[in-house]
């Protein structure tokens, strides 16, 4: 029986996973890819041990699979999305890959805030500007790097350099295309986005567009020797990990909204015709025809971790149980009971600008760590919810699909639905941006009629949570005390910010 490839590359780790045809998940290997901080708020790897990283984790999930890779019948890569990896003219790594948790691009934001820039490119493009956009990052580098700009020979994101190192192509797909530079009503490359940005003499560096699942290149020799693929399997374009793992969940469709809590809040829904707005990134989806739009920002489950990398960390080794029982118990508990203690989830960015950061407020000397984590997890929330609130005033949805680390506790995906005041679908699907690039994989070669063509019975392996009437009231007045908070502390970030 064939089975498929699927990679797909975070912002801290790289995994391959194998799957047969049925959706099954066959084996999985990981690599951790350290980030690198040379500046605040430069945020970038080494794209050497990027490949290097990847290459190790196919070659061990391979063996790992019981199958000889023979019987992989396509690969196909999904990665964090924006950010960018640059080659020179001879197709070497220029420099760092730049991810998307980068944000020295703030004071080029400010300025096309203010000039009228951002407000065209959302016309024209379907979205504002953001910080580790190609549009942004490219201006940045041409100002304050003019050497590197010019040298500059492909812009590429991080999935297609992994299919580059790959192939030896230089491809992109629809929806890794659409970050900047397509017009929002073709879903095809406009010169006058480019020229909008300023970045005219860049239009011969953008990669040609490939369908998501449709074949862009065969493992080279060079790859098979390092991944222990076979030599010229067929290599699909992939697509951007937001729309794969709305794809890999069952999510990316019209009348839902997908969620993925990750390291950043990620919130999308697909529709059949463009609708822009500033909450939100309208970009191309899987198919041509349909959009995706996104209300995203780097504020989701990645505090939950910090907090417990930070406060919990002698008790993560400990032999018994796993932190996350330990303190599943001590939330339940705190969320028995009334808490004034209230979180902003803005350790490493937020849908509020650059100088936001995160808080506890409410905090008291008798609160202890189970309420306190309880906070970290309905400010998460909280901010999920900001970004589907402002969606649900554009768009129709019914159904919320959830996916991401945390999901494997029940006790979050409740407080999920009951925030959100909506039924919440969890699909049992470990790793659903690796499965959504294995659709495109498995398309691309005939396996299945299109990626959309998901072969599973979702039914089957999907658990609904619904809303507890009871909480709604309670959970409304945190919801707006939240927000209010935020709206209050928009003057003292940036004095805070200043201190550093």
């Amino acid at each position: 029986m064939p089975s498929l490839l699927g990679i797909d590359c975070g912002l801290t780790v790289t995994k391959a996973v194998v799957f047969d045809v049925s959706g099954r998940q066959l084996s999985v290997a990981r690599r951790r890819i350290p980030q690198l901080m040379p500046k605040p708020h430069h945020v970038e790897r080494d794209m050497h041990v990027l490949w290097q990283g990847t290459a190790e984790a196919i070659k061990e999930a391979i063996a790992a699979s019981g199958r000889p890779a023979s019987d992989i019948a396509a690969v196909a890569a999904t990665a964090h999305g924006d950010g960018l990896y640059l080659l020179d003219q001879d197709k070497k790594p220029l420099g760092a890959g730049i991810l998307s948790l980068d944000s020295r691009t703030a004071e080029i934001i400010a300025e096309w805030n203010s000039n009228g820039v951002a407000e065209r490119a959302l016309e024209l493009t379907g979205q504002m500007p953001t910080p580790p956009a190609y549009s942004s990052l490219l201006a940045w580098i041409k100002r304050h790097d003019p050497e590197r700009f010019a040298c500059i020979g492909h812009v590429l994101s991080c999935k297609d350099y992994l299919r580059f190192c790959l192939t030896g192509q230089v491809a992109t797909d629809r929806t890794e295309a659409s970050v900047s530079f397509t017009d929002v009503k073709t879903q095809k490359y406009s010169d006058e986005a480019l020229a909008l940005f300023g970045l005219t003499n860049l239009r011969n560096a953008l990669p040609p567009v490939f369908e998501c699942a449709q074949v862009a290149g065969q493992v080279t020799a060079e790859a098979a020797t390092l991944t222990g693929l076979v030599a010229g399997t067929p290599v699909a374009a992939g697509l951007h990990d937001v729309t794969a793992s709305a794809l890999g969940m069952g999510g990316h469709k019209p009348g839902t909204v997908a969620i993925v809590a990750g390291t950043y809040s990620i919130n999308q829904v697909v529709s059949d015709h463009p609708v822009t707005g500033a909450g939100w990134l309208c970009r191309n989806a899987v198919t041509p025809g349909l959009w995706n739009s996104m209300a995203i920002s780097p504020a989701s489950s990645a505090n939950y971790d910090w907090f417990l990398d930070t406060l919990a960390k002698h008790e993560r080794d400990a032999a018994g149980a796993s932190i996350h029982e330990i303190v599943s118990r001590e939330i339940e508990a705190a969320l028995a009971k009334p808490s004034s203690v209230l979180f902003h989830p803005y350790l490493f960015g937020s849908p509020f600008g650059p100088d936001a950061s995160a808080a506890f407020f409410g905090l008291r000397g008798w609160h202890d760590r189970g309420t306190m984590l309880r906070a970290v997890l309905e400010g998460v929330i909280f901010n999920h919810r900001l970004h589907i609130d402002d969606l649900r005033g554009a768009f129709s949805f019914a159904e919320a699909r959830l996916t991401g680390g945390p999901t494997r506790n029940p006790l979050f995906n409740q407080l999920f639905a009951d925030i959100l005041q909506m039924p919440v679908t969890v699909t049992e699907t470990d790793e659903a941006a690796s499965w959504g690039a294995a659709l495109c994989a498995g398309a691309a070669v005939g396996l299945y009629p299109s990626p959309l063509a998901d072969p599973r019975d979702l039914a089957a392996i999907s658990r609904v949570f619904q809303p507890d009437p009871a909480r709604a009231a309670d959970v409304n007045a945190r919801y707006a005390l939240f927000l209010d908070m935020a709206a209050a502390m928009q003057p003292f970030w940036q004095r805070l910010e200043a201190l550093s």
